[in-house]
């Protein structure tokens, strides 16, 4: 069905499917679940608390501080019954990042879960805007005058606040955090435009039944957010979440809740290969000489069968997963085939935050691993004839950037085009999207985290002992990351700063250790891993900008 609005999506998914799990979690005592009808009842519960109790007035901000666990969902819905705009954090990132979100973007109240709680609150110190916090578990915080989820008002009713669908639902913070933000305004038009566009595609990938899915990727990634939440809850699927990535953990889940299907990214796939392969190694070489040999036979096999030959790996997986979505970072085509080989299926997809996200995927009989598959059907595809560069237009794509409309402009044309800034050709028959390169200077690590350098630099440059400062993305070569990329510097100190030193060794010392004092200030997965030093200027255009491919190969050949 084709929503007009989120209310009646809600209404619908509580209604047709009441007693049935839409979301679960496992704690140390046991599953936390939610019915259909209870995801409902709690969302409007908050609604009601935001509206009657806070006097939240409609159109303001609410933050949610958290990791991915099934209040998070009732937070999203109640936050969307207020009249609110929902902006999904990074638990990930520090105070310092978060002070320069928040003070953008201006919310009312923050949602915090107790793993966050005591961030929330200094946050609500620094931020002039932020009045409320409300704690997402049961928790012995209420004594700090800070409300439960689970001790607000028995209300389920209010007069729910409508907003047209023009309307932001959601910010997504992409990068710019510390300093200048920039925030993606995901409006309701958009996210209806998603979520039909992939109950279209999904026809294609799933069967026509009830499913159980796995999230192992965070709530505030958009990807998640549209695809493993908003699009399966649509669905009337089991959505079910777990508190580690360690493969041990996950596939723990993945047996007790007999999961059929699951949304990630190629780094976990890649780390689910190799603890295949590494437990394998521990058996006997007759089990090993078997498993080669039935690898070389189901190439021609039908899937169903392979996943017969392969049964001792399906049940370790639950028995039923048949396969998932992989989205955020290029896909290891080699990941890809062992895991087609022993009956999963892997559909590669594309997307950027900029379209609320996903532009293409894998599906139907027009499939390759090395391509991220057609459009969706909502989109319009060009390539640009003279860079290259994946054009896209459609209802998925962003309002812009929240209070940033001079770089809204840069990326969405006059005629409503964005440009992706990333590199690419479309086969003219299959209309199978291949991404050759990227334009932007984006660093997209293993994870699928997306990191721009000119953050972390701005970080960097707040030294006086630094001249010059250059991040970029290097290229990784062998063990479980080969072919991903990872952070690198580039240092060029100051005249005055490199004469304290009597010799390069030291200097480079100082340099690394005062880049790693910096860099406490980013996330740990944005903080350099590798650190060049070097005494010459930096490489620059006529106009003063930066060579970074000339600076990236010097810092390749360096490391």
């Amino acid at each position: 069905m084709k929503y007009e609005n989120v209310f009646s999506l809600l209404e619908d998914i509580t209604i047709n499917n009441g007693e049935k799990i839409s979301l679960g979690m496992k704690s140390k005592w046991g599953w936390n679940e939610f019915t259909y009808k209870g995801l409902g009842l709690l969302s409007r519960r908050l609604a009601s608390y935001l509206i009657n109790n806070l006097k939240i007035e409609k159109c303001e901000k609410l933050a949610i501080l958290s990791e991915s666990k099934p209040e998070y969902g009732a937070c999203v819905f109640g936050s969307v019954l207020a009249g609110l705009t929902t902006v999904p954090l990074d638990n990930k990132l520090t105070i310092y990042e978060l002070v320069s979100i928040l003070s953008d973007c201006a919310p009312k109240v923050i949602l915090a879960s107790a793993n966050n709680i005591e961030k929330a609150k200094e946050l609500k110190d620094k931020i002039p805007s932020l009045e409320y916090i409300i704690l997402m578990d049961s928790s012995p915080y209420e004594n700090d005058l800070i409300p439960s989820l689970y001790s607000l008002p028995e209300n389920y009713n209010s007069k729910w606040r409508r907003r047209p669908l023009s309307a932001t639902a959601f910010i997504i913070y992409t990068s710019g955090t510390t300093g200048n933000p920039k925030g993606v305004e995901i409006t309701f038009k958009n996210m209806l435009a998603q979520m039909h566009d992939l109950r279209i595609a999904l026809k294609e990938i799933l069967p026509n039944k009830q499913m159980r899915m796995l999230s192992i990727l965070p709530m505030n990634h958009l990807f998640e957010l549209t695809v493993g939440f908003f699009t399966f809850l649509n669905h009337g699927f089991s959505i079910y979440y777990t508190q580690s990535l360690k493969p041990k953990d996950i596939l723990e889940v993945m047996t007790e809740k007999k999961i059929q299907f699951m949304i990630t990214v190629p780094a976990f796939l890649k780390l689910l290969k190799t603890s295949i392969e590494s437990e394998l190694n521990k058996k006997p070489k007759i089990v090993q000489f078997l498993f080669k040999l039935n690898y070389k036979i189901a190439k021609f096999m039908p899937i169903n069968l392979r996943r017969i030959m392969f049964s001792s790996i399906h049940k370790k997986f639950g028995g039923e997963f048949f396969g998932c979505i992989s989205g955020g970072a290029p896909l290891d085509v080699n990941v890809g085939k062992f895991f087609e080989r022993i009956g999963v299926k892997v559909y590669q997809g594309y997307g950027l935050s900029e379209t609320s996200p996903v532009v293409a995927v894998n599906r139907g009989k027009c499939q390759d691993l090395k391509s991220v598959g057609p459009a969706l059907k909502s989109f319009e595809a060009k390539i640009d004839k003279d860079t290259g560069e994946l054009m896209l237009k459609g209802p998925s794509v962003m309002k812009g950037y929240y209070n940033r409309k001079d770089l809204t402009n840069e990326v969405i044309s006059s005629e409503g085009w964005l440009h992706t800034g990333d590199i690419a050709q479309i086969n003219p028959k299959t209309k199978l999207i291949y991404i050759t390169g990227r334009i932007k200077n984006m660093i997209v690590l293993s994870g699928g985290k997306k990191v721009f350098p000119e953050e972390i630099e701005s970080v960097l440059e707040q030294s006086p002992n630094f001249a010059e400062v250059c991040v970029t993305g290097i290229s990784k070569s062998g063990g479980e990351k080969n072919g991903c990329e990872e952070i690198a510097a580039i240092i060029v100190p100051t005249t005055n700063y490199a004469m304290n030193f009597e010799n390069f060794d030291k200097l480079e010392t100082a340099i690394r250790k005062e880049v790693k004092f910096l860099s406490t200030h980013l996330a740990p997965y944005k903080r350099p891993i590798s650190i060049v030093v070097r005494q010459e200027s930096l490489p620059r255009t006529t106009t003063r900008k930066l060579k970074r491919n000339i600076i990236k190969e010097l810092i390749s050949t360096s490391v």
